[in-house]
């Protein structure tokens, strides 16, 4: 199995180049007003995604492959993914329901909240751990999370900004993990789980630290 040397001068350059545009866009829109930067930022997002998905089409028609046909076949079987899915969805949602309702997580985040608060750092992110904490077991319980928080704290509120930053900056590892090295057939994920779970916790520091940051 060959391995990547992180030192390589062609990695660190393409590590290198990636930190600058994050610095840059993080520069880039802190220097803006408020108004200005929610406008941009929607924009250039949209605009992100609708380039996304007409590069899809284009090399498509490049490749003189049948796209509405073949889009038409990925439909199908998106809606029978989704159709065996919703079993899961119903029990990770009544195990969070659960969960939330025994009284464990206010627990798990009172506990967290004082010690936070006894090192001095300010607890207005602790509302939207539980989104964090979700998020490496379940896509659809993280957003359950994420909507609870949004609807006890408003949509506009701080934890619900953090929480939404959260929910797009980390990963459903361990499913991810279960579906992709089952599909091939491999039962030892070795340094894989432990890399993912670091960057899970990189975005997750990310997105508090750019929300205290922006918000």
């Amino acid at each position: 199995m060959q391995r990547i040397n992180i030192f390589n001068k062609v990695v660190l350059s393409y590590i290198l180049a990636f930190v600058l545009c994050l610095v840059g866009i993080t520069y880039y829109f802190s220097h803006l007003p408020e108004e200005s930067r929610t406008i941009q930022s929607a924009a250039i997002g949209n605009f992100i995604l609708f380039f996304i998905m007409i590069s899809f089409v284009f090399v498509g028609w490049i490749k003189k492959l049948p796209v509405y046909e073949i889009f038409i076949e990925g439909a199908k079987g998106g809606f029978t993914v989704a159709m065996r899915l919703i079993p899961y969805i119903v029990a990770m949602l009544v195990s969070i329901s659960l969960l939330r309702s025994s009284g464990v997580l206010d627990l798990i985040l009172d506990g967290l909240k004082m010690i936070v608060a006894w090192m001095g750092i300010d607890t207005g992110f602790i509302p939207a751990i539980p989104t964090a904490i979700m998020k490496p077991l379940s896509g659809s319980g993280a957003r359950g999370m994420m909507l609870e928080t949004m609807q006890n704290y408003g949509a506009d509120s701080f934890p619900a900004f953090i929480a939404s930053t959260i929910q797009g900056s980390t990963e459903t590892t361990f499913y991810v993990l279960a579906v992709y090295f089952g599909a091939v057939k491999i039962t030892k994920v070795r340094h894989a789980i432990t890399c993912s779970l670091l960057a899970d916790i990189a975005g997750i520091i990310a997105a508090i630290y750019l929300g205290y940051y922006f918000y």
